[in-house]
């Protein structure tokens, strides 16, 4: 029923006959997917290895039942999953003895490619991944997912694996409502509904049928991500919809329906940095391609307001923070990569 829901509210709004063409054809449900021994011939035919990579900072608190429940699944019950490794910005809590509990590759990202500079955030993290991985399939989770269920991983890779033309999914969901009982049908997200899909319907219309464009959790094949440039931060998500959309086309992106996700949300101080760095990349991406002219050099410092409660009084200040979304190249430019892996710089 709320996948119908959303069906009979796009095409009532949609305008573009392209998008809503797409939206019909390319939105998918995860329990499509759920006989995963189908998913598991259908690899096997294939030929293809499929990597779960899993970006911490601090996530003591969940990372362990991410992996469990996915390892226990997905790769130790039914071999659908080849290999999980996480790659982490700087942990100081117990985020890496837990992984490692478990028996999983813990990189630290500052060590990786450790000649091509270091960049703190979680683009830098899937950026190096894709160094670090095995398979010809890239899966990116969230290691602070409440409610993880092997539908994350079956319903992103599904489309991926019985749709030879669909060659990205991304995720959507319902997620619950603050300090409501009820969860939001199209609750996206408040950097989503009040940043993104405004700026994505004025200057990347045909992006505007995504539900959910900021969800981390995403998959497809390495050949899409090594030929992509990556965002180091938070605006990761924003830059790799417009990437993947200007390069293999609309047509080879899917969204999928993962029913329902649950996480500690953010305060509006960190939802107003994470606003200011996809604003970057989306600047950057824009004035590129033509969309927006800048006259001036695109800001990199943040002045935020902040607030202190001191007895009865609340005295405001302003800090100012430098938040930078580094550029890092399509991966597969990087002669340590193409010897990795074999390949040749004229394949890009």
């Amino acid at each position: 029923m709320l996948f119908k829901h959303f069906g009979v509210l796009f095409k009532s709004w949609c305008s573009d006959l392209r998008v809503c063409d797409w939206f019909e054809k390319n939105t998918f449900k995860s329990q499509s997917y759920s006989d995963v021994k189908r998913l598991i011939k259908l690899k096997r035919k294939g030929k293809h290895s499929i990597s779960l990579c899993i970006p911490t900072l601090n996530e003591e608190k969940s990372v362990g039942k991410v992996i469990s429940v996915l390892k226990s699944a997905l790769m130790d019950h039914r071999k659908l999953i080849d290999e999980i490794i996480v790659i982490d910005s700087g942990s100081t809590d117990g985020t890496k003895e837990i992984v490692e509990g478990l028996g999983i590759p813990f990189y630290k990202a500052k060590k990786i490619l450790k000649r091509r500079g270091k960049a703190r955030g979680k683009g830098e993290n899937l950026w190096k991944s894709l160094y670090l991985a095995k398979g010809d399939i890239i899966i990116w989770i969230d290691a602070d997912i409440e409610n993880i269920h092997p539908r994350y991983v079956y319903g992103l890779v599904g489309p991926l694996l019985t749709n030879n033309k669909i060659k990205f999914t991304k995720a959507f969901f319902q997620r619950p409502a603050k300090a409501r009982r009820y969860k939001e049908p199209l609750g996206g997200g408040r950097v989503t509904e009040l940043l993104v899909r405004p700026l994505f319907n004025m200057y990347f219309p045909s992006l505007s049928g995504f539900i959910q464009p900021l969800s981390g959790q995403c998959a497809g094949y390495r050949g899409v991500f090594e030929r992509i440039p990556f965002f180091t931060g938070y605006g990761v998500e924003t830059g790799m919809l417009i990437d993947v959309d200007k390069k293999f086309g609309l047509k080879s992106m899917g969204q999928v329906d993962l029913v329902s996700l649950k996480h500690k949300p953010s305060d509006l101080s960190q939802l107003s940095e994470m606003s200011f760095g996809i604003l970057q990349v989306f600047s950057k991406r824009a004035n590129t391609l033509g969309k927006l002219i800048l006259v001036k050099k695109i800001k990199k410092t943040y002045t935020l307001v902040q607030s202190e409660k001191e007895k009865r009084k609340v005295n405001y200040h302003l800090r100012k923070k430098e938040i930078v979304e580094t550029q890092r190249p399509p991966i597969i430019t990087l002669n340590e990569y193409r010897r990795k892996f074999k390949k040749e710089i004229e394949e890009f």
